[in-house]
């Protein structure tokens, strides 16, 4: 080596030095790339299981809404309980026409628990209002019908062949009750092969979506030979059929059994495990969906699935091994300048220090004075260059997480509106428009007006020949919260109308206070939380020319244009922290005398000068002022008088108001 100069020593030190670092470097990276690797594995995971739980449940919730409004129309469980009468027959078969139109596959089923016949219309089967055959207890193929007989919920969902239909699908089956007696089951069905590819098929290697019910019984699956027919109707599955026979021992199957109890009492967070499903060790991300019953699973094979693009790895390393050959080649170079040129590389080194340019190179310090100057310029460079480098770093990270999460927001945002919308559609196709229109035409008209997307107000109406039960319904808060008690407000008065019937609407008051308080029980959140909901119903007999109202907190407003008058409901809304008592009253249906129900929105709308609410005096001086219109001309006078108040004010709360009149 003492034939070696010092260019040649500090070269030959330098190669060395990298040689050294480039080992455990190595070793890092490659734990770290594992690492990285085995993130966004479980990233992905839970991000898929996420995004198919949203992408089934919006479709399927649909599918159920409809389902149950077609299995609870009143057409429907007339025919059922007089299934030979050809007038309740053809009424049922038209109004069943529209739902099949409605319907994701354009198909319905309904099964009579009397006479045991199966009536199925869509998909390559052509239209028939005649059974298609009939149920026996001794056919395997027809125990869907009767352990659905045999549950307690109000519907399941369940996977399963038809082979008289040559069709295996996800099936909608709700149960049709009459007095508590069940007279029927009816609803829809998605073909499996469409549902598979929908939701359930992944192009990414490595990747198996699956959907569990609670028992583990699979109900869809790429591969059809696992998916448990039936299950879902009679709760049984063959013991290949569950996800646990896929596992590598029983333990896996108790720590698969604990994460799907912890996704149902946790069902808006996605959990995760290892497991060894199928011979290979994968990753398990599983979401619960409590409205379906079901688990959203997703299977990751993370040595197979290239959740990471690899192909930026022999760029990295090639421009790896140039950085190392240039820092090389750049210190070579310096070596060469301290030895040979010290003085003037110190000049040029001050003047680049004194130009703002703090990235230069110096010569190694040595016993001397131009050593000395040497280090000392050294020194400072590094500091200046370290403390910039420091800032440019700040600002670049600053820069990223900003933009980063600007695109979560959008995202976020994004997944808001769109369940938004979905919850609109859901919350507009309970409101009993196409009936008002299919029976009462120009003798009603209507007022909706949400103040947001989906709102918690609503209408109803049940018709029962000459005999009409009309309602408005006004739930605490608006909004989605608003939305949300709609739903449990709807089938609280379905229930409470079937239970103690439409003539008394003072009972179903009642019957729906009592359902809710059930609902909600005796918890925190329901005292603490406004759960309230104001109610108008009248009861329309045409027979007897009068009509019986009552009221929670909701008033009927009824004028012939000369004058306005009003039956008062009760003081005290439904749900309250303190009951209230309900009672009918009754006026005369008289001819020329149009009747009003409305919320509270219209009443205290801001507007005028001051911002003050519209009032009592002024909306009963409207309705005087336009009762003997055409009711479709009242409500375009309603909404034109209201907008003309409201002025530039925002609107405060949902609006809704239903008017009718019967000459």
């Amino acid at each position: 080596m003492a034939a070696f100069g010092l260019r040649a020593k500090s070269f030959l030190a330098l190669v060395l030095a990298c040689l050294l670092a480039l080992v455990p470097a190595l070793l890092i990276g490659g734990q770290t790339l594992k690492g990285i690797h085995q993130h966004f594995g479980e990233a992905y995971a839970r991000n898929a299981t996420q995004l198919n739980r949203e992408r089934i449940f919006a479709p399927i919730s649909r599918e159920l809404a409809l389902s149950l409004r077609f299995a609870n129309s009143e057409v429907t469980r007339q025919w059922l309980l007089d299934e030979q009468n050809p007038d309740k027959h053809s009424l049922f078969f038209r109004e069943a026409e529209g739902y099949r139109q409605a319907f994701r596959d354009h198909a319905y089923f309904i099964v009579n628990t009397n006479s045991l016949d199966y009536y199925f219309n869509g998909g390559d089967q052509s239209f028939s209002d005649q059974p298609r055959y009939r149920m026996s207890p001794d056919n395997p193929d027809d125990r869907w019908f009767f352990g659905t007989l045999e549950s307690t919920s109000d519907y399941n969902i369940n996977v399963d062949s038809n082979p008289q239909m040559n069709t295996t699908r996800v099936w909608l089956n709700m149960l049709i009750r009459n007095d508590h007696k069940i007279i029927g089951i009816a609803g829809s069905g998605i073909d499996l092969s469409n549902f598979i590819s929908d939701f359930i098929a992944s192009e990414l290697a490595g990747v198996s979506p699956m959907i569990l019910d609670r028992h583990g019984a699979i109900q869809a699956h790429q591969n059809p030979e696992l998916i448990a027919l039936n299950s879902g109707a009679d709760g049984a599955a063959q013991p290949e059929s569950l996800v646990f026979s896929l596992l590598g021992s029983a333990d896996q199957a108790e720590s698969l059994r604990q994460a799907m109890q912890q996704a149902e009492q946790q069902p808006d967070q996605v959990q995760t495990l290892r497991l060894q499903l199928q011979g290979r060790e994968q990753l398990l991300a599983l979401g619960f969906i409590p409205e379906l019953g079901w688990h959203v699973v997703n299977a990751v094979d993370l040595n197979t699935a290239e959740v990471i693009n690899r192909q930026w790895l022999w760029p990295l390393v090639i421009g790896l091994a140039g950085l190392i050959l240039a820092l090389v080649l750049l210190f070579a170079l310096g070596t060469e300048r301290l030895l040979l040129r010290p003085l003037r590389q110190l000049r040029q080194s001050a003047q680049a220090l004194a130009a703002g340019n703090y990235d230069v190179r110096l010569p190694k310090a040595r016993n001397d004075e131009i050593g000395e100057l040497s280090s000392a310029f050294g020194s400072m460079a590094a500091r200046v260059r370290e403390n910039t480098q420091q800032l440019e770093s700040r600002v670049q990270e600053r820069t990223r997480a900003l933009e980063e999460a600007n695109r979560d927001m959008a995202n976020a945002h994004k997944k808001i509106g769109d369940s938004i919308d979905y919850a609109s559609l859901i919350q507009r196709a309970i409101l009993p428009n196409r009936e008002l229109v299919n029976t009462l035409g120009d003798r009603h008209a209507v007022l909706w007006r949400p103040r947001d997307v989906v709102g918690g107000d609503f209408y109803i109406f049940r018709n029962l020949g000459q005999h009409y039960l009309l309602g408005v319904v006004d739930c605490a808060g608006h909004g989605v919260p608003g939305a949300l008690m709609t739903m449990l407000a709807h089938a609280a008065l379905d229930q409470a109308i079937s239970d103690c019937g439409p003539q008394d609407p003072a009972a179903v008051l009642q019957r729906t206070d009592q359902i809710v308080r059930n609902m909600l029980g005796d918890t925190p959140e329901f005292s603490s939380l406004a759960t309230n909901m104001d109610v108008g119903l009248a009861f329309v007999d045409l027979d007897q020319r009068k009509v019986t109202f009552a009221g929670a907190k909701i008033a009927l407003y009824f004028s012939d244009g000369n004058r306005v008058e009003h039956l008062p409901g009760g003081r005290r809304a439904l749900v309250d922290k303190r009951q209230g008592q309900y009672h009918n009253t009754e006026t005369e249906l008289l001819s020329g005398r149009t009747f009003y129900l409305c919320t509270d929105g219209f009443l205290d709308q801001a507007g005028g000068e001051l911002g003050f609410g519209f009032g009592n005096s002024r909306f009963a001086e409207m309705l005087r002022k336009h009762a003997c219109l055409p009711l479709e001309q009242q409500s375009a006078a309603f909404s034109a008088t209201l907008a003309a108040y409201q002025g530039s004010y925002p609107q405060r709360d949902d609006i809704t108001m239903l008017c009718f009149r019967f000459d």
